[in-house]
């Protein structure tokens, strides 16, 4: 598919929405958890200026001082999980699939590769949406 703006091959629009939304709910969770985490800063060691300049895989210490040592490791468990699909997503690369679409697939650092399928995206979302549930719980609102 092409578009006005681009002369390059996209993927279709259903799926190019779906890798928004993906991202979109992943960038809230990730403002989420920061929030979070200052929430149940009791020692006042973390500041939001240092925290959003983090890469969601150095949250991992601060969600462990935080929010892991309020309520378990669940939702550190949960982010971590979602942040790994999430680097897979970014850190993919293009490709024409079996039916001749546009996609993106990934490889993992164990040498697999995976396409990044309308599922894939689904079930990140979805698990975006359990963690965004979980952070409203411990937040109590």
């Amino acid at each position: 598919m092409y578009e006005k703006y681009t002369r390059q091959a996209l993927p279709s629009k259903e799926y190019r929405e779906l890798l928004g939304s993906a991202i979109c709910v992943f960038n809230s969770n990730n403002a989420f958890i920061i929030e979070n985490i200052l929430r149940e800063n009791t020692s006042n060691k973390y500041n939001w200026w240092d925290l959003i300049d983090k890469t969601s895989g150095q949250l991992c210490s601060p969600i462990e001082d935080t929010i892991t040592a309020k309520v378990g490791s669940e939702i550190a468990n949960c982010f971590k999980d979602i942040t790994e699909m999430r680097n897979r997503i970014i850190h993919s690369f293009q490709i024409t699939d079996k039916n001749n679409d546009q996609c993106l697939a990934t490889k993992y650092k164990d040498g697999h590769q995976e396409v990044i399928s309308e599922e894939f995206l689904y079930k990140f979302i979805q698990l975006n949406e359990s963690l965004s549930g979980k952070l409203h719980e411990l937040r109590g609102y």
